[in-house]
């Protein structure tokens, strides 16, 4: 497993009180959350326009992520198809002071372009 990320850093955010499960730890949801949202900036920005999500492959959680931790996704593009992109998510935790990041999970999103209609579209890309 590398040590570095893989991709570009598509969001950076503080976990929160607020992003725990009743336990108190950080809901995996709220991180396939923030994963999706990464993967959407990332998409929308090659479509030119907008991008829905329409699959996630599987996940694992290699770590926990805690209170106070900074949390980034980072993004690569794998394919782009006619209407769909297809990405990896990574996304890496630093505890609260400390350099060192440690990789959480990762997954494969796919995202279709589509109209105002939520039509698919082609995705009309330079990075075809």
């Amino acid at each position: 497993m590398s040590d570095t990320p893989t991709g570009e850093l598509a969001i950076r955010t503080l976990a929160m009180p607020s992003d725990t499960n009743p336990a108190g730890d950080i809901f995996g949801g709220w991180v396939l959350s923030q994963m999706d949202i990464a993967g959407g900036l990332v998409t929308k920005r090659i479509a030119k326009g907008r991008t829905v999500t329409i699959a996630v492959d599987s996940m694992t959680f290699n770590r926990p992520v805690n209170i106070g931790d900074t949390v980034c996704c980072y993004v690569e593009v794998l394919k782009i198809g006619r209407t769909s992109i297809k990405v990896s998510v990574e996304v890496w935790a630093s505890k609260q002071y400390e350099e060192e990041r440690n990789l959480v999970t990762k997954g494969i999103f796919t995202y279709v372009a589509v109209t105002s209609d939520r039509t698919p579209r082609a995705v009309d890309s330079p990075f075809k």
